[in-house]
């Protein structure tokens, strides 16, 4: 039997990294991708298959999918990783940047999604993994550019599955919250710099403080257990809809559910140590 093929993008580092790995001992055929490819080099020595890929460049994703196909004639598994979070309050945050998250967050998840369907029709399965987040199904002062792209993955997810299921295609979202990867370190960056000086500087340093924080980080759970949660959804026989990762990001989606806007809003204010007033 030919092994299954798996594209996995953002994978220089962290979640992504650890995903390619798994999925490769599961004895998939892997490609890891991302911009930085001096980070790659550890997962070449491990057996996978690495290049760059820029998810905000069409000619980038259009030649890597051509590659994948060319070389290992299929892809079963595309696991869309690549992302970043910019914080800071909306006034602040420059518009470009906004611009920016979304093209990497949402419109590289879905142009790559777009590249990879016309195989998957055509060999009548597949699977989309789609790496949201906690952020995507509650929301947190300073984080509206970064919760609204996942947000925006959520419902787009939603509407694929729908799409694709006549052609044998499956979409599963993975919510993971505090991970203990390089992110809480550049969000800490972007939060003060785009709103550590003006009018918002006390809620950002309050969130860079929260962040930054040794017992938030010891809540974060490990890349590997997020990846654990990957290989779940790429090799289960009907996998879930949505996976979350992490006791707290349960506990914090199920209050969304449950408490009132105003409730969630004072809860959010009392637990991450930032003032709404």
């Amino acid at each position: 039997m030919t092994a299954q093929v798996a594209l996995i993008t953002g994978a220089s580092s962290g979640i992504g990294a650890e995903a390619a790995r798994k999925l490769k001992a599961k004895g998939y055929t892997v490609y890891g991708v991302a911009r930085r490819t001096h980070r790659l080099a550890a997962l070449t020595g491990d057996g996978i298959r690495t290049f760059a890929m820029d998810v905000t460049d069409d000619d980038s994703i259009t030649s890597g999918v051509k590659r994948v196909v060319e070389e290992a004639g299929r892809i079963d598994v595309l696991v869309n990783n690549a992302g970043y979070g910019t914080l800071g309050s909306v006034e602040e945050t420059p518009l470009d940047d906004g611009r920016r998250l979304f093209e990497v967050n949402v419109f590289g998840a879905m142009r790559l999604t777009q590249l990879v369907l016309p195989h998957m029709r055509e060999q009548r399965s597949g699977r989309i993994i789609n790496i949201s987040s906690v952020g995507g199904k509650i929301y947190s002062p300073l984080s509206a550019y970064y919760n609204g792209s996942k947000h925006a993955l959520e419902a787009m997810s939603d509407c694929l599955r729908f799409e694709l299921a006549q052609f044998g295609i499956q979409v599963a979202v993975v919510e993971p919250g505090g991970t203990k990867t390089e992110w809480s370190e550049i969000a800490v960056a972007h939060v003060e710099k785009n709103s550590g000086q003006g009018p918002y500087a006390r809620q950002a340093h309050a969130m860079a403080r929260g962040l930054a924080s040794e017992g938030q980080r010891q809540r974060f759970v490990p890349a590997a257990a997020v990846a654990d949660t990957i290989v779940e959804a790429a090799t289960a026989r009907k996998p879930r809809t949505r996976y979350t990762v992490g006791a707290n990001t349960k506990a914090a989606i199920t209050l969304r559910r449950l408490l009132s806007d105003r409730a969630f809003d004072a809860m959010i204010a009392r637990t991450s140590g930032v003032p709404r007033t």
